[in-house]
């Protein structure tokens, strides 16, 4: 595919990110099917719902700019998938296990928050100043769930220390 000026780029990359939000609520999803901790099960649930609301707004975006997503290849996420589920067969700590499934979910969550910048700043220049309204949203949504699963890390490994420190 030949692009030719910054509104192609920008459907381009909104294509790309609306193609992998779809993708990261799929792994999302496998990711709470495989926590076996409740409360980070709980939490990738809330993950899949809030990613799938997110959805509905880059749909809204190809609305208002008046596009059509494109195809793009998306083998970051499958790669990702891929090297996840490989990796967790060879944990065998339930709370290493925990810890590997936070850790990934919060890699992912990183992977889109840089996205979110390139898009929010490319809707900017092509004047799409509700589009960014809406991309603004979807970061901030990205931003909580990263400060979410930061709290949970750090929980758990306080929990961990405190119990070491107790026996």
């Amino acid at each position: 595919m030949s692009i030719k000026d910054p509104k192609e780029v920008f459907v381009w990359l909104l294509s790309d990110v609306r193609q992998a939000s779809e993708r990261t609520t799929k792994i999302f999803q496998e990711l709470s099917q495989v926590a076996e901790n409740p409360d980070i099960k709980e939490a990738l649930e809330a993950r899949v719902f809030a990613s799938q609301r997110v959805n509905e707004k880059l749909d809204q975006c190809f609305k208002l700019i008046g596009a059509q997503p494109v195809k793009t290849s998306g083998r970051l996420q499958e790669t990702f998938l891929e090297d996840f589920r490989k990796e967790l067969t060879q944990i065998e700590s339930p709370a290493a296990k925990h810890l590997f499934v936070l850790a990934k979910a919060n890699h992912l969550a990183h992977l889109r928050i840089g996205e979110y910048v390139a898009l929010i700043a490319a809707a900017d220049m092509t004047g799409h100043y509700g589009v960014g309204v809406l991309l603004e949203s979807c970061l901030a949504d990205k931003l909580a769930f990263v400060e979410r699963t930061r709290r949970m890390i750090r929980h758990m490994v306080e929990g961990r220390m405190a119990a070491r420190l107790a026996a």
